[in-house]
């Protein structure tokens, strides 16, 4: 079934209708050449919940749906999880932002590190954050999710950091850390309900002043095993965890 995002105005729980406007209304007429009856799912990017439509007619920049019902069941991780990525070589950032959403991620961070190759200035970075949000759009609806994951301009390590300060759980994977058991009685601790800042540095890793920096402000290390894992996997990785070591 397909997956669509509108505006919460566009939902008329009284009135039993939605309406679908924008791009998705060529979409849906004109790509997926759906038919009057055929039952399409709607959220509105906020409250978690999913909207069962039927669609009812096609109007000329416009699609009224009937509402049929509202399915409560909420689909997110039970965790807020806020990955601060460093930018990586090339277009690997789209393929983190898909699966990252695809995971659960509640927002992506990409930050500026200091062993960054990219450099994004000016113009460059709202254009960049447009096509990455435009990204954890689709990946939200192939996924079925019930919110839209934010995607911010990049930002400095040090404004991560700051960032990431009201986390409940707050941690950096490390090449030198290597406690293992550390690593997973943190994991372990996350709870329903609390929010975690996970920092993923570049290709290279983070700096030894930023790992400083990081561990001043209450940052922790953790270890991903004895291997070494590129930047677009490790983020993958402790995502695939707390996914794991949360859901129920």
């Amino acid at each position: 079934m397909y997956q669509f995002f509108v505006d919460p105005s566009q939902i008329d729980i009284s009135g039993k209708s939605v309406m679908i406007t924008g791009g998705d209304v060529n979409h849906i007429k004109n790509v997926l050449r759906m038919k009057t009856g055929e039952e399409i799912s709607v959220s509105n990017g906020e409250d978690g919940k999913e909207y069962r439509c039927g669609i009812a007619e096609f109007q000329e920049d416009c699609i009224r749906c009937e509402l049929r019902f509202i399915k409560e069941e909420n689909v997110e991780l039970p965790v807020r999880v806020s990955l601060f990525q460093a930018l990586p070589k090339a277009d690997k950032m789209e393929m983190i932002v898909q699966k990252a959403v695809e995971l659960g991620v509640h927002r992506i961070i990409p930050v500026a590190a200091e062993r960054c190759i990219v450099k994004l200035e000016g113009k460059k970075i709202h254009a960049r954050t447009e096509r990455w949000q435009g990204i954890a759009e689709a990946a939200a609806k192939q996924s079925k999710r019930a919110v839209i994951p934010q995607v911010v301009d990049a930002v400095s390590f040090e404004r991560a950091v700051e960032m990431a300060s009201d986390a409940d759980v707050r941690l950096i994977p490390y090449e030198l850390a290597s406690d293992m058991d550390k690593t997973r009685q943190l994991l372990e601790g996350i709870r329903p309900g609390q929010s975690v800042a996970v920092f993923i540095g570049p290709e290279g890793g983070f700096g030894e002043k930023e790992i400083r920096l990081a561990q001043e402000k209450g940052i922790l290390p953790v270890t991903l095993g004895k291997r070494i894992l590129r930047t677009e996997t490790a983020g993958m990785t402790v995502l695939s965890w707390i996914v794991y070591l949360t859901e129920r």
